[in-house]
């Protein structure tokens, strides 16, 4: 999934000092203004509308401004993008080499991106740009191919190697969701948090202290997998409890109602809308109960587009015992008809 196919409906504007180019295949719109030289560099990129001109900031990268969500969109002077950054989250896209995540023994769709899924230091704001923090975590970022979200992610799916740290504790590898439990006969309940994955005890900064269940060594459940990804590999601060606070909370619930970022769609009991907001890594977070309601019990994060043009994601299930971005149990997808584009219900931007 390259940059510019982002959306499987594009309009495309070309423009140079005396020619015009209009390709346009739908509703979702991505504009290229390409000026004569002695004109400045314009660049509007995805569905909002841009908020304010472009300016100038490090290393001599444009930067436009656009909303829904309000963000900022970086372009270098060759006017291929570089990174998007979100008002209020530290998750920021970055451009990069393509690559692809796929699970073919649970499903044949294949998703291929160039976007790499970092964590800034702080959240964004506008104007940030400018300032010396962001000059310098950019040009460490924007080579550094070390595993990224989305990579993160793919080290827990089935058959995933076992990694260790230098003191033999292992961090990474295939995981379940946990041992079934007699008083939860649907397996949606939340009780495969990080540290039973890791076997140890873990005081939280909201003064929370947990210790691991032996029996979910090696376990994740949707929202344990969603905190062993951003939280304990990749840094972002975890709370102990459900309560709005400086972290990502424990259930998928209290993440999509009083979490951290930018929650991009709202929550209306009925099916999500404003699926062309969503970017890769972002958080996913649906109602799987018979009867559809806000309540939400499960949660994912977005991977982009499938080859097949479907809008893909991964997760912790208990009907696949584990993170998969496979089809078992329905495919993850989020547009056309099935089990989870009808269960899902919001997401957010961390």
């Amino acid at each position: 999934m390259k940059y510019w196919t982002y959306l499987r409906r594009r309009t495309v504007l070309l423009t140079t000092g005396v020619f015009v180019l209009l390709l346009t295949a739908g509703a979702g719109t991505y504009a290229v203004v390409l000026p004569s030289p002695a004109d400045q560099t314009e660049i509007t990129l995805g569905t909002g509308m841009p908020s304010q001109g472009p300016t100038r900031g490090a290393s001599g990268y444009t930067y436009q401004r656009l909303t829904e969500p309000d963000r900022t969109e970086i372009i270098d002077s060759s006017g291929e993008p570089v990174a998007t950054m979100t008002d209020g989250a530290r998750t920021v896209q970055i451009y990069g080499p393509l690559r692809t995540f796929e699970e073919p023994r649970f499903t044949a769709a294949k998703v291929e991106t160039n976007v790499w899924v970092r964590l800034a230091p702080q959240a964004w704001r506008a104007g940030a740009e400018q300032e010396q923090w962001f000059i310098d975590w950019l040009e460490g970022v924007r080579n550094d191919r070390s595993p990224d979200v989305l990579a993160i992610a793919f080290e827990y799916v089935d058959g995933a190697p076992a990694k260790k740290d230098n003191q033999g504790q292992q961090y990474s590898g295939d995981a379940s969701f946990g041992p079934p439990d007699p008083l939860d006969p649907d397996g949606r309940a939340e009780r495969s948090d990080f540290y039973d994955y890791l076997q140890v005890p873990w005081s939280f900064s909201d003064g929370k202290n947990s210790l691991p269940d032996p029996e979910r060594a090696l376990a994740l459940d949707c929202s344990g997998y969603l905190r062993m990804v951003y939280g304990h590999r990749l840094g972002f601060p975890l709370l102990g409890t459900n309560n709005p606070g400086d972290g990502l909370p424990r259930r998928a619930y209290a993440m999509a109602e009083v979490g951290p970022g930018v929650a991009l769609t709202p929550n209306t009991g009925q099916r999500a809308r404003g699926i062309d907001r969503l970017l890769p890594g972002d958080l996913l977070f649906f109602n799987a109960q018979p009867v559809p309601s806000r309540q939400i019990d499960h949660s994912g994060i977005y991977l982009g587009l499938d080859d097949s043009g479907h809008h893909r994601f991964v997760s912790s299930r208990s009907q696949t015992d584990g993170p998969t971005m496979g089809d078992l149990s329905g495919e993850p997808i989020l547009d056309g008809m099935g089990y989870w584009p009808d269960r899902w219900r919001t997401a957010r931007r961390i």
